[in-house]
């Protein structure tokens, strides 16, 4: 069984003169990264890895969650190929992950991540939110295999306020 927890980063300031990859978090999108951060720790996931985008705001969202759940940084990897916003290459990803891994986080972009969730689960949305998070089961021995799996929960900031 390989389980896949994809977040999108939380929302991004617009505030400061700066390139896509250096734009940093809100006010809002520190206190919603939080706010899910502390709803997910009820599920007690325990990720065998942890890959983020190099984008300021997705590694900041990440950060949030890592310190919130307690997790080791030594199970961040900074992945360029999550710097996507189609999917195709976040896919690629998934589908070459160590199989020795059966639980990853992934926290990237839209609209590559509302497409994956629509790809991979089995519960179609129309948007994934800023701070958003799926958790999607399959049931397979490898990441190379990976299909169609079962959407297991979707998380919003707006169900926690």
């Amino acid at each position: 069984m390989k389980t896949i927890v994809l977040i999108r980063h939380a929302k991004s300031s617009w505030d400061h003169d700066v390139n896509d990859l250096k734009r940093p978090l809100s006010e809002r999108g520190l206190s919603d990264a939080s706010l899910l951060a502390k709803a997910f720790m009820a599920y007690n996931f325990k990720p065998d890895a942890i890959y983020s985008s190099p984008a300021k705001r997705a590694l900041s969202t990440c950060n949030i969650f890592m310190e919130n759940l307690s997790l080791s940084e030594e199970l961040l990897s900074i992945e360029e190929q999550v710097y996507d916003f189609g999917g195709n290459r976040v896919l690629q990803f998934i589908k070459a992950l160590d199989n020795d891994f059966e639980r990853v986080m992934i926290f990237g972009h839209n609209h590559a991540f509302t497409a994956l969730t629509n790809s991979l689960g089995d519960m179609a949305i129309d948007n994934l939110p800023t701070s958003g998070l799926v958790m999607i089961h399959f049931n397979v021995e490898t990441w190379k295999a990976v299909t169609q799996g079962t959407t297991k929960m979707i998380l919003k900031p707006r169900d926690f306020k």
